[in-house]
């Protein structure tokens, strides 16, 4: 049996190898390094991947999100919702602007937003709302941007995790991951479902006057070379990576029903076993399973299980272990253990299995058996 690896990039690789060779080359060849025409391509063709007007490419899912808030310019100390259980960088980009964020439950199922504690938190100073499609499906988007409406607030959805969701409103309409709000961010880091060979993100909306200062941000605040209307950064998804994520586009339907498959698999193989609930699948979205993430009962030592999946060369991971308002960067803001029960039992319960595209049935078998073993 062949090395058992959370995401296998280097099987993945090997499949289109000759195809993101022919690419590169041509980037190669043009010495087009820098918002050449792979960007340009890329660029076209997610767009319509996604039905969106316009999709900015930039260097990171962190940069994403931060340039959607610098372009709305919101005062200092204004109030950003946002869930507690999400990886750092949605909220890292509000403190480092002097916003604040607030931070939100999660529904104890889906582990997305929770709209309840989500609206009795929002005040007179509350500007925006980020939903973090985790894991691979989306949040009751619909419903958060009714609440948005009505409380004149921007919705900012964090896709990182989950693009290529779609999302079925009430009236029977679709939209993907991203393009619902009034911008999407998303990641190209290697390990997501659509990743590239180094750092990269996008950013995705359908406001074309947003649009515009956003592509002058990303550019040193720029239009036009050297007048700065704006303060800016530098932020360009080069060419090489575009030209790689262009191939891979191609196949990111086929790579999330393989995820999605085997997360069946997981489920069936898990469904018996009281000590483990396997992941919720809501009826509005699909989902693209970036990770497979399960919760552990009460009595389950999940370093211990940890630390036996690994002696048998199974690796496992927790996404995450400390919730973000209790983490020491952001304990200025006021929180304290107890304020988000729902997350803090989450922190201490999750468990990932490995789940990628190049699994095979041997693999998947060992996995499934050794996990079962742990609490026979």
């Amino acid at each position: 049996m062949k090395p058992i690896r959370m995401v296998d990039l280097v099987g993945q690789y090997a499949k289109i190898k000759e195809e993101v060779k022919i690419e590169l080359d041509k980037v190669l060849d043009s010495a087009a390094f820098i918002n050449g025409p792979a960007v340009q391509a890329f660029q076209f063709d997610l767009e319509n991947y996604l039905g969106a007007k316009h999709v900015i490419p930039c260097a990171n899912g962190t940069d994403a999100l931060q340039i959607i808030m610098m372009a709305y310019d919101f005062p200092k100390g204004a109030e950003i919702l946002v869930p507690s259980f999400t990886y750092v960088a949605t909220v890292e980009v509000i403190a480092l602007l002097g916003l604040k964020p607030v931070f939100v439950e999660v529904c104890p199922k889906s582990f997305n937003i929770d709209l309840l504690d989500l609206e009795s938190k929002i005040t007179n100073e509350t500007v925006a709302i980020v939903p973090v499609h985790l894991y691979g499906q989306c949040a009751k988007m619909e419903q958060l941007m009714d609440i948005a409406e009505k409380n004149g607030l921007k919705v900012f959805e964090d896709t990182a995790q989950a693009i290529g969701a779609s999302y079925t409103f009430s009236n029977g309409d679709k939209k993907m991951a991203g393009t619902i709000g009034h911008a999407g961010a998303t990641s190209f880091f290697p390990s997501k479902n659509l990743g590239a060979y180094g750092d990269g993100g996008a950013i995705i909306t359908n406001d074309s006057d947003l649009e515009s200062k956003i592509r002058m941000i990303v550019n040193h605040g720029q239009s036009k070379r050297y007048y700065h209307d704006s303060i800016g950064v530098n932020s360009r998804l080069d060419s090489l990576q575009a030209a790689i994520l262009k191939v891979k586009l191609k196949y990111l339907d086929d790579y999330n029903k393989t995820r999605n498959r085997l997360a069946q698999m997981y489920s069936a193989a898990f469904k018996e076993y009281e000590w483990v609930t396997t992941p919720f699948e809501s009826s509005f979205s699909t989902h693209v399973y970036h990770q497979y993430t399960m919760k552990l009962a009460d009595n389950i030592d999940r370093d211990r299980l940890n630390s036996y999946l690994a002696d048998h060369d199974i690796p496992s991971m927790i996404y995450y272990p400390v919730p973000n308002h209790l983490q020491k960067a952001y304990l200025g803001f006021g929180y304290q253990k107890g304020d988000l029960p729902i997350t803090e039992d989450l922190c201490s319960r999750v468990i990932s299995l490995p789940i990628h595209t190049e699994m095979d049935d041997d693999q998947f078998q060992h996995i499934v058996k050794h996990f079962l073993a742990f609490n026979d």
